[in-house]
Formats: structure tokens, C-alpha cells, sequence
């Protein structure tokens, strides 16, 4: 298992690679799983004994597309905060059934309010939030399935 600190676009990021089998890579984004495709099997490669238990320097550009941090785990879409902020409106609730662009619930973050839509269609499987409740970047808010 490597952990890895990113900061992409100025955001920290706790990565921890769990597995890697031929072309699926299994990770953590702060706290959140991911399983990654790969476009080519990884190589194995050995490591001098200088390098042990030292943090890795990774650089990455990603450019986020949506208001919202959004991992796929097999059928489930998880959608997590954009920014810290605190939770202002819920609008939906377990058991709904969800349209891709529906607004889901209201974030306040740095004093602006966020309307955090759904990117995808489904049944609200899980709400990790409340209204009032404060939460970090990457948090993960709402599970559709």
C-alpha cells in the first residue's frame, strides 16, 4: 500500500493506493474508494532502499467538470463536496428517484451559495449529510445507485 499528498489546483489530496492488478487500480481519495482503469498493466519496479518511507512527489492536472467530486464504486455514483462548506438545503431524501442535473441539496461555501445536481440518474441510496451540518472538501454527501 503507497500513500501519496496531492494538491491539485491548490487542493490537498490523501491518496492511497490499496491494490494494483493488471489494469484496475484500487485507491483512496480522502477516505473515498475509487477503482481506476488503467490504459496499460503497471510495470513492477523495484525500489532502492533510499526511497523507503519517504513521501512521493506526484504532480497531476485534472480539471474538474462538474460543481461536484463524483467516484464510481461498480453501480454506485457518490457525490462529494466541491469545497468545505455547511449544508444549507436537502431536497431529497433515501429512496427518491433522481434525473442527472437535479438539484440534490444547497452547500454554503466562502459566503456563496452552491446547488450540488446530480450527475447522474438513479435512486438516492444514501444521504451522508444533514441540513446544518459543516463538511470538508471531498466528503462524500449523496450515494445514487
Amino acid at each position: 500500500m503507497k500513500e501519496y499528498k496531492l494538491k491539485i489546483n491548490g487542493n490537498d489530496y490523501a491518496v492511497t493506493v490499496v491494490n494494483i492488478e493488471d489494469t484496475i487500480a484500487e485507491v483512496e481519495v480522502n477516505g473515498i474508494p475509487f477503482r481506476v482503469e488503467i490504459e496499460r498493466p503497471a510495470k513492477k519496479q523495484s525500489v532502492p532502499l533510499s526511497r523507503i518511507n519517504k513521501p512521493a512527489k506526484v504532480e497531476a492536472n485534472i480539471t474538474r467538470q462538474s460543481t461536484s467530486i463524483q467516484s464510481i464504486t461498480g453501480q454506485e455514483v457518490v457525490i462529494s463536496s466541491p469545497l468545505p462548506g455547511v449544508i444549507l438545503e436537502v431536497v431529497v431524501k433515501e429512496g427518491d428517484t433522481v434525473k442527472k442535473g437535479q438539484k440534490l441539496l444547497v452547500l454554503e461555501a466562502m459566503k456563496m451559495e452552491n446547488v450540488i445536481e446530480s450527475s447522474a440518474d438513479g435512486k438516492i441510496v444514501a444521504l451522508k449529510v444533514n441540513k446544518g451540518d459543516s463538511v470538508l472538501e471531498g466528503a462524500p454527501l449523496i450515494i445514487i445507485g
